[in-house]
């Protein structure tokens, strides 16, 4: 998305004007920028309309691509510039230590409601002793299946990777003999891009092989365990999973999913509501599990993602920037958000609360595997992670690809990583 002005993104004042309804004396106009899966951009006005109505000020969603790599690289031109046509930032949860020094240092205005979220969460946002961004949402992913087809054909929600594949063979070799031709064991985030990252981080990790780089700052990447996950997750490329799935995103995922065709999905809890739709042919008949493991030592393992919401210290309309990220925060939004999208929130009272577990039933479930969730390598790599996770993603996707053997691929994965380290991160 290229510049924008700020004449073409006033429909509420510019409505106001032409229609002559008074806009209170103090009002502002803030601009929130976001990317969005589902229908949370569908969603942004209700989300808001409780704050707005209370204030007076209004606030207009600028979308973004789905991709996060996408939606990071716009941001660094926009903050590079020092951009004042953006108030408010929607953050990915790795993003805190690189954009810092753009965001206004939330510590004192939060210091109220701090102790409501998880401290894990906090931590996350917070940058050489500053809270750069409040905290809206978190994610873990979740391990989708077809309770129907597993229930058919006698099998157990798979436990590793390798009965996960044993199992998607199975009965997509069946339901294809029955005639359902369109029918894939499993479909997940094959795109390069961020979401490759989080997927193959999963397996990495559940097979023992680490982190990519450790909290102390080692790269550990090439490793036997980290082959073994890269060449199992190589082998469901055209046999379990499509070669489309190399160009999958959470959407693309989901699209094959929610229309009935696949028997196993990797995607994030905001699936969960969406499958459960009037127009979802998997409704009553899926539920959701932690992850596989790669082995029984390492266990399951699922990449720690959430977003959070940062005012820009460019913006010229800070006081209300800052109102409107405490309210995104607030208990009161986060309920709201949960009912709405199904988002993961962080205000840990949330996750007893009735009307939600009614709701989105997955919610309180998922409480023990996001405590357990996994931390992609941006706090000991601070403002290198972006390349590290491109060259991370690269690897994985060649390999996935047929371009190179996980073995080569991850040994010249360390060598870049190695050479961008130089003598410290």
């Amino acid at each position: 998305m290229g510049k924008f002005s700020r004449g073409a993104l006033r429909p509420v004042a510019l409505a106001a004007l032409m229609g002559g309804i008074a806009l209170p004396a103090a009002a502002d106009e803030l601009f929130y920028v976001a990317g969005g899966v589902g229908k949370q951009a569908e969603h942004f006005k209700d989300l808001v309309k409780p704050w707005e109505e209370r204030t007076g000020h209004t606030v207009t969603l600028v979308p973004m691509p789905q991709s996060s790599s996408d939606q990071f690289a716009q941001y660094r031109l926009w903050l590079a510039a020092g951009t004042r046509d953006v108030d408010l930032y929607q953050t990915d949860v790795i993003w805190a230590p690189q954009l810092s020094e753009y965001f206004v240092d939330l510590s004192d205005a939060a210091k109220d409601i701090v102790g409501e979220h998880f401290p894990s969460v906090i931590e996350s946002q917070t940058s050489d002793g500053k809270l750069v961004a409040l905290p809206l949402y978190t994610d873990a992913p979740a391990l989708y299946y077809r309770t129907d087809l597993l229930e058919k054909y006698g099998k157990q929600v798979p436990g590793t990777w390798a009965e996960l594949t044993e199992t998607a063979r199975l009965i997509q070799d069946g339901e294809r003999a029955e005639g359902q031709g369109d029918l894939w064991g499993f479909v997940w985030q094959g795109n390069a891009y961020e979401g490759l990252t989080c997927n193959a981080l999963e397996w990495v990790k559940s097979f023992g092989g680490g982190q990519i780089v450790e909290a102390d700052g080692t790269v550990s990447i090439n490793n036997p365990q980290a082959v073994a996950a890269l060449e199992l997750a190589a082998s469901w490329i055209g046999t379990i999973s499509p070669r489309g799935v190399l160009a999958h995103k959470e959407e693309e995922a989901r699209g094959v999913w929610q229309t009935g065709n696949a028997v196993f999905m990797r995607n994030w809890p905001y699936a969960f509501a969406l499958s459960g739709g009037g127009d979802s042919a998997v409704k009553g008949k899926f539920d959701v599990a932690p992850l596989p493991a790669g082995t029984e030592e390492a266990g399951s393992a699922a990449t720690l993602g959430g977003w959070n919401v940062a005012v820009s210290k460019f913006s010229t309309k800070q006081e209300a920037a800052v109102d409107l990220a405490l309210y995104l925060a607030s208990a009161e939004a986060q309920k709201r958000r949960a009912l709405l999208d199904g988002n993961l929130p962080t205000v840990v009272a949330l996750y007893d609360d009735a009307e939600i577990a009614e709701a989105v039933p997955l919610i309180p479930r998922w409480k023990d595997v996001f405590a357990d969730a996994v931390p992609r390598p941006s706090g000991p790599v601070k403002s290198k992670y972006n390349e590290i996770s491109a060259k991370f993603w690269s690897a994985v996707h060649d390999t996935l690809s047929g371009t190179g053997t996980a073995a080569e691929n991850l040994e010249l994965l360390e060598l870049d990583l190695t050479d961008l380290q130089g003598s410290g991160w």
